[in-house]
């Protein structure tokens, strides 16, 4: 009767059914945790040990070896005390399989898929389009700089003139 009662408040804390997975119980910390975050809910005691309540609920029903043990009531505080907190990601089963040799002879199969001739077959003409507007633009800005360097060049050029005049009006009329 204790140890059943025990067992279905850890899984209502979280709110999840004691069949559900391990996917379904981090969710349901996850959401939870953000939910009554000591951060989110400042001054709130009442959130603060709903937050200790979901967090200790997790480090037990998100390890592997935890809940198996809290499933058949045997947990212990010893185990409680010395087991890590689960990182999120489950534990590698067993290494990655070495690497072929490279000196194997080639698979016989399919070819390795070519992602760059599927991009050029299917968004070639796009590809082309923006191609186009890009040159097209670099060459609008290049005739916007050459039209403000010819009408610099123009300016100074009119304003030469038109001191060269003063001048010549000047000299004629100290004479």
């Amino acid at each position: 009767g204790g140890a059943s009662r025990a067992r279905r408040d850890l899984y209502d804390v979280l709110g999840v059914p004691s069949t559900a997975t391990a996917a379904q119980i981090k969710t349901a910390y996850y959401e939870q945790s953000f939910r009554y975050h000591p951060d989110r809910n400042a001054g709130s005691a009442a959130a603060a040990a709903r937050f200790t309540a979901i967090s200790e609920a997790y480090r037990v029903l998100g390890s592997a070896v935890l809940r198996r043990k809290y499933d058949r009531g045997l947990l212990s505080e010893e185990d409680l005390r010395d087991a890590p907190k689960p990182s999120g990601r489950p534990a590698a089963a067993s290494p990655p399989p070495p690497r072929a040799p490279p000196s194997a002879p080639p698979r016989p199969g399919p070819p390795p898929f070519n992602f760059d001739a599927f991009y050029r077959a299917h968004y070639g003409e796009q590809l082309e389009r923006e191609q186009v507007l890009r040159a097209r633009r670099e060459q609008l800005r290049l005739r916007r700089e050459e039209n403000a360097a010819q009408g610099r060049l123009r300016l100074l050029s009119d304003f030469s003139v038109g001191v060269v005049f003063i001048l010549a009006f000047a000299i004629l009329y100290g004479f």
